[in-house]
């Protein structure tokens, strides 16, 4: 999702998604998950269709800044929502892999892409995580945000790691559970992960793994009213080992 929190398929994200919020880090708590909802893609398909625009359109912050100046190859971007990252990512090269479980989000997606005259760099897909079993084929796989109370956040990364090619890079990026938005009704801080938690789970300290980047990083969004806030995320990029 962008600051979504989506998960690819089950949008792991309910905030997952852009421009810091993934579009989904600056709505936070902000939008209706439907949780009651029966699965994944309901439940997804719903709250993209309580607003014509979720997400800012911005690309999330720690994905430019992590991913800026690297040599483009093949991404996957996961939980992708209403493709900010993915289009951000197409333009500076890459070739694009863009997964959400919600067809609302992806048909946005699509147009602002091809807005964008970027239709031929982007390959979207419908798929639910929970259902997914990856392959290592990956330059580039980007997990912003995949936070959904049906998919555990270690399942969404453990399956990122996954689709890592040798050689290729793994960045992930979280809510810290000590440093959520305010407003954020989202008080199942097991939805989201410390650095030190995600490096257990992925096995870093004696896997396949060199980490560039593992840390937990403060950035300013604005409340519902329009006054600043100060949140925390969980980054990790990470690149397999040949």
């Amino acid at each position: 999702m962008t600051e979504h929190t989506h998960d690819g398929g089950t949008r792991q994200h309910a905030h997952h998604h852009d421009g810091g919020a993934r579009q989904g880090g600056d709505q936070q708590g902000r939008l209706d998950l439907h949780e009651d909802a029966d699965n994944a893609v309901d439940m997804w398909d719903g709250m993209y269709r309580e607003r014509p625009k979720i997400w800012s359109g911005n690309p999330n912050p720690q994905l430019v800044a992590e991913i800026t100046g690297m040599e483009p190859g093949t991404a996957l971007d996961l939980g992708c929502g209403e493709g900010a990252d993915a289009i951000w990512l197409a333009k500076h090269g890459w070739k694009v892999t863009a997964m959400d479980v919600s067809a609302v989000a992806l048909e946005r997606a699509a147009g602002h892409a091809r807005e964008a005259g970027l239709q031929e760099s982007v390959n979207w897909q419908q798929q639910d995580l929970a259902e997914w079993t990856p392959e290592p084929v990956f330059d580039l796989v980007s997990a912003q945000f995949l936070h959904s109370p049906l998919l555990p956040w270690r399942d969404s990364a453990s399956k990122a790691a996954a689709a890592v090619a040798p050689g290729g890079t793994l960045l992930v990026v979280g809510h810290h559970p000590h440093g959520l938005a305010p407003w954020s009704r989202h008080h199942e801080t097991d939805m989201f992960y410390t650095p030190e938690e995600l490096a257990e789970e992925l096995g870093l300290e004696h896997g396949p793994w060199s980490v560039g980047v593992l840390t937990s990083r403060e950035r300013t969004l604005e409340d519902p009213d329009g006054n600043p806030a100060t949140i925390m995320d969980t980054v990790l990029r990470a690149t397999r080992k040949p």
